[in-house]
């Protein structure tokens, strides 16, 4: 049985919780897709690292009590929020502008992409986008304030393992729930490049979610 192993006080419970919230749609798990649609596994890969990185650097601070400063003071936490729905905003606009540019040379030769190529040089990077993006995502940073630290046994003389030992189930949960979201990405991309129409109304589609999640960050 491993419930209480390594101070976690219901295991299960956890791995139930962290499969349902990794399964919810979020901006991490778009961007994901959408990259992985774009430029293919391997840079699909690059942005899910990113997601990994960013994910375990809340985990770490969770660890380190920043949950509990979170809650202490909560303008530091709507700070966070409000920069996540600002940058979300910023995606889903440039998102727009490439599917206004795919849209207007749909008769182009060129083969279509879900997201259009033509961006500033600095913002082509996944993994620093991505990184970013988990960093800014309230979802994430939730998930590590109010459910992540819950099935750690305060007792427990080396709190450090039960982290890690909780942390390492997140991501396995959120690496095989993000390859299956690449590998969806590539065949994707196969469709969008016999039907540019169709890749332009991809592009606008996803750049709608990500303003949604913008919106839905500003007011919520």
């Amino acid at each position: 049985m491993m419930s209480g192993v390594l101070g976690i006080t219901d295991i299960w419970t956890y791995v139930l919780g962290t499969v349902a919230i990794v399964l919810l749609p979020g901006p991490n798990s778009l961007f994901v897709l959408a990259t992985a649609a774009r430029r293919g596994v391997a840079t699909g890969y690059r942005a899910a690292a990113g997601v990994f990185v960013g994910d375990a650097v809340l985990m770490v601070l969770s660890a380190a009590g920043v949950a509990s400063l979170l809650q202490a003071y909560p303008p530091l936490y709507l700070v966070i929020k409000y920069a996540g729905a600002a940058y979300l905003g910023y995606l889903g606009l440039a998102m727009l502008r490439g599917a206004w540019r795919r849209w207007r040379d749909r008769n182009d030769p060129a083969t279509p992409r879900l997201i259009d190529e033509v961006e500033p040089a600095g913002q082509r990077e996944p993994f620093r986008r991505a990184l970013v993006i988990s960093l800014l995502n309230p979802k994430a940073i939730l998930f590590f304030v109010s459910f992540f630290i819950q099935f750690v046994d305060p007792g427990y003389a080396w709190p450090a393992l039960s982290f890690l030992l909780l942390g390492l189930i997140a991501q396995v949960a959120s690496a095989i729930y993000l390859t299956v979201l690449i590998f969806t990405g590539t065949y994707l991309a196969a469709q969008f490049r016999q039907r540019r129409r169709l890749a332009a109304s991809g592009t606008t589609a996803v750049a709608v979610l990500f303003l949604g999640f913008s919106l839905k960050l500003a007011v919520g």
